[in-house]
Order: C-alpha cells, then sequence, then structure tokens
C-alpha cells in the first residue's frame, strides 16, 4: 500500500519531494502527488516514511 498526501493539509513546502527515498512525491499543478506505483512506504529503508517525518503537518502524509 502506498502513502498518499491530504492536499488540504500540505503547506507544499516541498521538503516530503527531497527526502523521499524512492522519488515517489513530485509537484503536480498545485500540489504534491505520491505515485502509488513508486511509493516503498520507505519499507526496508527506514523504520518510519520519510515524508511523513519531516512534513511540518502531521497527519498529511497517510497510507492510502
Amino acid at each position: 500500500m502506498a502513502l498518499k498526501i491530504i492536499a488540504s493539509q500540505c503547506t507544499q513546502c516541498g521538503a516530503c519531494e527531497f527526502e523521499c527515498p524512492s522519488s515517489a512525491i513530485k509537484f503536480k499543478g498545485e500540489i504534491y502527488v505520491i505515485d502509488p506505483e513508486q511509493c516503498t512506504e520507505c519499507k526496508e529503508a527506514f523504520d518510519t516514511q520519510q515524508c511523513a517525518s519531516v512534513c511540518p503537518v502531521p497527519g498529511t502524509c497517510i497510507p492510502a
């Protein structure tokens, strides 16, 4: 299962895009989106999802 970004909570800071180890996060139009085909939820690489750990708004990067 991939993660998703709650667009209404996203501040568009871009921290998640640069932190994502699988390059699954891109800026599309006016929001950041997570490509579910690329998102690995950081499994086997990190103990926590990197996008959620750097996001300034808790609960913005959540399981899809």
